[in-house]
């Protein structure tokens, strides 16, 4: 049996951001390439990212247009997932990007760390 993962949320504020434009980047390969991944293709269902050499399949597994997409490395855990949100703020009106994701326990912090790092790349791919 494998380490015991954890779910945890994170949270973005998107203010002056398309919804479609934001939508795009986290719903399309190319989208994705621009910000998460060096490279991204699909087939509809499978999603191939490339890091460097290291290339990793993810299955669409749930997906709400302009709601919510969700992804299942395939080799991961079975009841694991990463999932995008969009949310809209109620008193501001901005959107809200959360993130849901799981980690070890001893590496969610790490994990939140990168999450930032790839948030400020999207955020800049959309002139925020």
């Amino acid at each position: 049996m494998g380490v015991q993962q954890e779910q945890f949320h994170i949270e973005y504020i998107f203010n002056r951001v398309s919804k479609n434009s934001l939508w795009n980047c986290l719903s399309t390969s190319g989208g994705l390439a621009e910000w998460f991944a060096d490279d991204v293709s699909d087939d509809g269902k499978l999603f191939t990212f490339c890091w460097d050499k290291h290339v990793v399949a993810a299955e669409l597994i749930g997906i709400s247009p302009f709601l919510y997409i969700r992804f299942h490395w395939v080799d991961e855990d079975p009841d694991t997932y990463f999932e995008f949100r969009l949310h809209k703020v109620e008193l501001t009106g901005e959107c809200m990007l959360e993130i849901i994701d799981f980690s070890e326990k001893e590496e969610t912090e790490q994990a939140i760390t990168l999450w930032d790092a790839q948030i400020k790349v999207l955020k800049r791919r959309l002139g925020l």
